[in-house]
């Protein structure tokens, strides 16, 4: 079972969390328009710092295709992950964004707020390499980081509908993740809000090294 934790926002906060065993470590990268995104200098710090095995992600809430481009260039991180709504980044964008990158593997967030959630994952698969089911509330121009559980039903159709690796977000936390893996038997599940210090946007790394036991620790 793949964990994946976000966001780290230091490099010894990213040395750390790779450090527990966490097969995926991310930082939000951006020029500024929203919160908490990390500058290219800050970036390149924070994932020059996690520890192999672990992978670097790089995840973008903006859809400006150029600016994922060159910073991807730039960050050369493992993975890309793709955070903007589905109404802002299409499957046609990202097909361009593979041929521009071919060398790098690409996730995309999937928003799971219904049935509808089936098609659109199925619109992306065999177009990326990982997708990310996550919570989305209406109107906002990206998916995710709500700290709230959706429909695992939703989520569990998804996966056997699919053929591309499906990890589930949304709400996850060292509490609930051993029966979210049982319910939608994903590839993998990530935390962010629920592995956060408090109220803050450090990471409790006991919760961390939790969250991580208890995922690794199921038996499917």
């Amino acid at each position: 079972m793949l964990t994946q934790v976000y966001e780290v926002s230091s490099p010894p906060e990213a040395d750390a969390v790779s450090s527990l065993g966490v097969d995926h470590v991310g930082v939000l990268v951006g020029n500024g328009i929203f919160p908490r995104e990390r500058s290219m200098r800050e970036a390149t710090a924070i994932l020059s710092a996690i520890r192999t095995p672990s992978k670097s992600l790089a995840l973008f809430l903006s859809a400006d295709l150029a600016l994922i481009e060159r910073t991807a260039r730039e960050l050369r991180p493992a993975i890309i992950h793709l955070g903007a709504s589905t109404e802002l980044l299409w499957p046609k964008h990202v097909i361009d964004l593979r041929k521009a990158l071919p060398n790098v593997l690409l996730m995309r967030s999937v928003p799971v707020t219904g049935p509808e959630s089936i098609a659109i994952a199925k619109s992306y698969d065999g177009i990326v390499d990982f997708l990310l089911l996550d919570s989305h509330r209406a109107g906002d121009t990206q998916i995710g980081a709500l700290g709230v559980t959706h429909d695992w039903n939703i989520s569990r159709s998804i996966v056997e509908n699919v053929q591309t690796p499906v990890i589930l977000a949304g709400g996850l936390g060292p509490d609930n993740v051993a029966d979210a893996i049982v319910a939608v038997r994903p590839a993998g599940v990530d935390s962010k809000t629920q592995t956060d210090l408090g109220s803050t946007h450090t990471k409790d790394l006991a919760k961390v090294a939790a969250f991580n036991k208890a995922a690794k620790g199921v038996i499917c």
